[in-house]
């Protein structure tokens, strides 16, 4: 393997690290982050930190400031609304698509899931729980046939993914997102677009009617 090809390597462990530190508010937005830092925290040298950061910024999860350095972008009501609708568009339209057609073998694995995430939400390991429930809704694209469909969402999610972190910390939220999972299933079970539909929208709005709450708790956050 060629130093370029180990420098990239490392370039991309860096980005996938710091990605995940933003998104679960390990590094909270505002907080100012530099390559130092980032190689001192992750153990790389400046130039994978320097280019985890301009990859990042394309995402606008990271701004860099001229002369200042890189801050931990603010959580944005405006690009996640819009993420939501996006999101909501493509998984409402993969959950009809599910019910004329939808692959044993995806069902099967999304039974597993389900039970994870039970098991996840009992124990109150939240982190856990978020990767079953992207778990979910990856296998659920690709049993309707749409691996692409979430390919997109997961792009999308990053500007909603922090938002739904600060909301996994309210009370039942871990079995009532089970549950609103189960509800999608049972309607794809029974072939019925309709329920279907309704059940991911109504899944996929649990948060922006808690978004109000989430801003005034924590209006450091949000920009």
């Amino acid at each position: 393997m060629s130093v370029k090809t180990l420098s990239e390597s490392m370039a991309h462990k860096v980005e996938r690290q710091l990605r995940g530190d933003i998104l679960t508010l390990t590094l909270s937005p505002g907080a100012r982050i530099s390559e130092q830092e980032i190689g001192e925290r992750y153990g790389s040298s400046r130039q994978p930190g320097r280019e985890a950061l301009i990859a990042l910024a394309k995402s606008r999860l990271v701004e860099i400031l001229p002369q200042r350095g890189a801050v931990i972008a603010k959580i944005s009501v405006s690009k996640l609304m819009q993420a939501a609708f996006i999101r909501e568009t493509i998984e409402t339209a993969v959950v009809k698509a599910a019910c004329n057609a939808f692959h044993f073998h995806a069902r099967t694995r999304l039974e597993d899931c389900l039970k994870e995430q039970e098991r996840a939400a009992q124990a109150g390991y939240r982190a856990e729980f978020r990767r079953y429930d992207d778990l979910f809704h990856k296998t659920l694209a690709e049993g309707a046939g749409l691996p692409m469909a979430w390919q997109v969402v997961e792009d999308l999610k990053a500007h909603i993914d922090r938002a739904c972190c600060l909301s996994l910390h309210a009370g039942d939220r871990l079995t009532q997102l089970t549950e609103e999972h189960r509800a999608i299933m049972r309607a794809i079970d029974a072939r019925d677009e309709t329920a279907a539909s309704a059940a991911m929208t109504s899944h996929l709005s649990e948060l922006l009617h808690d978004l109000p709450r989430l801003e005034a708790q924590h209006p450091d956050l949000f920009e």
